[in-house]
């Protein structure tokens, strides 16, 4: 919730342009426009500890709520009154586990659609992650491995969410401490291999993108040359800690540049629909979370 730019990028733009099937547009200057959403703009995590700063900061223009925190019948306050001046809710989930064996528990999606029709929401999203298995709780946002088998079964499992949800759904690449040894695709190719049989969005974590650059040599910049960013439904950016050599994407820290740069790098591919900052613990003050929501516009700015 809980990582080179050039050739590549042409390819990608030159394949948009000649097949106007594919859902994005090259927009003048070489950028995919993304059709994969509804424009949401630059937003922030809704949490409950820090829910009059989000109400009254500026420039604010949609929020995301972890959906196992919210009772359809009884939505909090806050987010009524956000909702009410017409900023977009989306529920985040991270329970499902969409990438597991096990087909995704209809009381879960059940749920996720109250929480979207409850809140008006134009989507919801959750983890590409494995999360339980045999009754057993993993207690964190496992990857997925990256296998034929697997992607088969993750197909499956999206298509019943899919029918089980009255709005779109986006997946969200996680963040990971290991790589599984017999992985066949790239997190990238796997991810577009997804999109192509299912017609799912894309949630891209430019932070884990990162994570995972830190922690298993993958390169974040190639994967965005990779990934079917035309399929984009907006964008997470969060801070986190390195420590003996290993990123946590722990979401309780100023974004760093090393991310905002990647952020960056994917803007100059398209135009992401929207950019929200998680932040979960440690909140800071309101000046603060100010200051990184302006750092994460500058950063999308074009080059």
């Amino acid at each position: 919730m809980a990582v080179a730019a050039g050739a590549a990028v042409v390819v990608v733009v030159d394949a948009v342009a000649a097949d106007p099937a594919l859902s994005g547009r090259v927009e003048s200057g070489g950028r995919v426009e993304s059709g994969g959403g509804v424009e949401l703009g630059v937003g922030i995590g809704w949490r409950a500890e820090i829910d009059l700063t989000v109400e009254r900061l500026a420039g604010v223009e949609f929020v995301e709520v972890i959906a196992e925190g919210v009772r359809p019948g009884r939505v909090p306050e806050s987010l009524r009154v956000l909702r009410g001046r017409g900023v977009p809710v989306i529920p985040h989930g991270v329970a499902l586990g969409i990438g597991g064996a096990d087909r995704p528990e209809i009381s879960r999606l059940e749920h996720l659609a109250a929480c979207a029709e409850a809140l008006d929401a134009p989507l919801v999203s959750e983890h590409l992650a494995f999360v339980r298995g045999d009754g057993m709780e993993a207690g964190h946002l496992l990857p997925v491995p990256r296998t034929r088998d697997a992607l088969d079964v993750v197909v499956e499992n999206i298509r019943i969410a899919q029918d089980c949800l009255p709005v779109p759904l986006a997946l969200e690449n996680v963040a990971a401490l290991f790589g599984w040894p017999d992985d066949e695709l790239t997190e990238a190719d796997f991810l577009g291999e997804l999109v192509e049989r299912t017609g799912i969005k894309l949630l891209i974590d430019v932070a884990n993108l990162y994570t995972n650059e830190v922690n298993l040599g993958s390169d974040a910049r190639d994967a965005l040359d990779r990934l079917p960013l035309a399929e984009l439904a907006y964008v997470h950016v969060a801070g986190g800690h390195s420590h003996d050599g290993i990123w946590h994407d722990t979401h309780t820290a100023a974004v760093p540049d090393a991310i905002l740069d990647v952020l960056t790098e994917l803007c100059a591919r398209v135009r992401p629909p929207g950019v929200l900052l998680e932040w979960d613990d440690n909140y800071p003050s309101d000046a603060t979370l100010a200051a990184e929501l302006d750092k994460i516009r500058t950063a999308m700015k074009p080059r």
